[in-house]
């Protein structure tokens, strides 16, 4: 059998075993099961790289210690076939609780917050889980294409799980716009990564398969393997998820805590990074014991989180910054214009992609934009893209999802623009009907509002398309009635305060 058919023999292996793990009692939804598949693969995984480690201290004349020994092996239980009650009170009664409680070095740490502070979902069915081990027992970790082929049904998996469920956008960014905005921020071997609300680690996953084409050291390696990737994740479920992802994806030990990252006061920030690569929730609120983190308080998310953007880069040349944030941030005024002037006189706001309608379709509506900043500031000139939909198409949708085809024209103009802020080429390449250059005086001038409208549109085109209309009328609505909460609980509290 060639390696085409065996990697395709094997994704069909492992849909099998989702088909397994959805008839299960215990797995009602996509959700559930993505989980579930998650911590066995995990383990698996895991099995296979302490058998290499093994095989190569003993080549080093060294003693390997398992971090999983004796029963816990995965020959000893996920490979034997045993009675299903038997597996089941093994995986409940052993298995489980030791992994749960595993410390003493970072790997350790690691593990154990795959499993800790969660009740792991386990097949209600034996039979059903002794099937699925059964597939995963079947793929051999110790070759890259197997690897490759599970990273792939991984990644297919957690689209899934974002189309499947509307609310559940924080699972999967997409990863034409996840590529793009990498490809621009560029990071290199012995940067420090930060995505401080990861989900199931997109951008990290990323970010380390555009460096590791740079790897050329065993210091390299150690560097992209325990020093480069941090991430920060609220909820259990994605940043279990997430970390399946780095590990899939070729990191072993990465640093990604499950926190609120909003509860750090960045007033009294210790911990900085070379490279900030996010798309971090918005349209949430958060209550005054949060607010009172930031210099400004405000109940949107999306400007918490770029408030603590701002304060986690690095002091000095070079610390740079990639996100998605919701096209508000750009016009909003009041808070949203004070941090944008703290931004701009502290940064250099150098490029501004605006994003077409249903890019992040179909858990979200609200049109968005890449910002891409970095230091020293301050903003002297603005360069702006505005991403056109494909002809004849009026947004993007789950059925016409955006693709790296549809950046190919955005990448040559920023690759221009990128090379004229460095004296390198002339303006001129990176201007087009659809780019443009804005001076930070006239973004001054309209209050700090740094939405992207194109100049060079003709006056018949000059109102914008109606799904775009109607997305930037629901993102007000959603303003609105915010500041109308804001304004009832201030009422309610029986006083009015100013918000800083």
């Amino acid at each position: 059998m060639n390696g085409m058919q065996t990697r395709e023999t094997l994704a069909k292996d492992i849909w099998s075993a989702c088909d397994i793990l959805r008839r299960d009692n215990n797995c009602g939804g996509v959700m559930e099961y993505v989980e579930h598949l998650s911590w066995l693969l995990f383990l698996r995984f895991l099995d296979a790289q302490e058998d290499e480690w093994e095989m190569q201290a003993k080549l080093d004349g060294r003693t390997y210690t398992r971090i999983l020994a004796g029963d816990l092996r995965w020959k000893e239980w996920g490979s034997k076939d045993w009675p299903a009650d038997q597996l089941l009170e093994f995986v409940h009664g052993r298995l489980i609780p030791y992994v749960q409680n595993l410390g003493g070095d970072s790997l350790r740490e690691t593990i154990r917050g795959v499993f800790a502070e969660r009740n792991v979902i386990v097949c209600a069915s034996g039979y059903n889980l002794k099937e699925v081990l059964k597939i995963i027992d079947g793929i051999d970790f110790h070759i890259q294409d197997d690897i490759f082929t599970v990273s792939q049904v991984y990644e297919e998996l957690l689209r899934r799980l974002g189309s499947e469920n509307r609310m559940a956008g924080e699972f999967y960014t997409p990863r034409p716009v996840i590529r793009f905005v990498v490809d621009v921020v560029d990071p290199k071997i012995g940067e420090t990564i930060y995505d401080p609300a990861c989900g199931s680690c997109g951008f990290l996953a990323q970010a380390y398969l555009h460096m590791r084409k740079n790897e050329k050291t065993i210091e390299d390696h150690k560097a992209l393997q325990e020093q480069t990737f941090f991430g920060q994740e609220k909820k259990p479920l994605p940043a279990l998820l997430g970390l399946m992802n780095m590990v899939l994806h070729g990191v072993i030990a990465p640093e990604i805590r499950r926190l609120n990252t909003l509860e750090e006061n960045i007033r009294d920030v210790s911990e900085r990074f070379d490279v900030v690569l996010t798309n971090p929730p918005f349209g949430g609120k958060e209550g005054d014991h949060i607010q009172a983190n930031f210099p400004v308080r405000t109940s949107a998310t999306e400007l918490l989180f770029l408030q603590h953007i701002m304060k986690k880069l690095k002091h000095g040349d070079g610390s740079r910054c990639g996100m998605v944030v919701p096209e508000g941030t750009l016009f909003r005024v009041g808070s949203f214009a004070t941090v944008k002037q703290d931004l701009l006189d502290h940064f250099n706001l150098h490029s501004v992609v605006s994003l077409p309608p249903g890019t992040f379709a179909p858990y979200s509506d609200v049109k968005t934009a890449l910002v891409f900043f970095e230091r020293p500031g301050p903003t002297r000139e603005v360069w702006f893209y505005e991403l056109p939909l494909p002809e004849g198409l009026k947004k993007f949708s789950k059925g016409s999802p955006i693709q790296d085809e549809h950046f190919e024209e955005a990448r040559r103009l920023w690759k221009a623009w990128d090379a004229y802020r460095k004296g390198q080429g002339p303006r001129e390449d990176s201007l087009s009907e659809r780019s443009w250059i804005v001076p930070v005086e006239e973004i001054k001038e309209r209050s700090y509002d740094i939405t992207a409208r194109n100049p060079n549109r003709k006056e018949r085109e000059t109102l914008p398309p109606p799904m775009e209309i109607v997305a930037s009328l629901l993102e007000r609505e959603r303003e609105i009635l915010s500041i109308v909460e804001d304004l009832d609980e201030l009422l309610g509290n029986g006083k009015m305060e100013e918000e800083v």
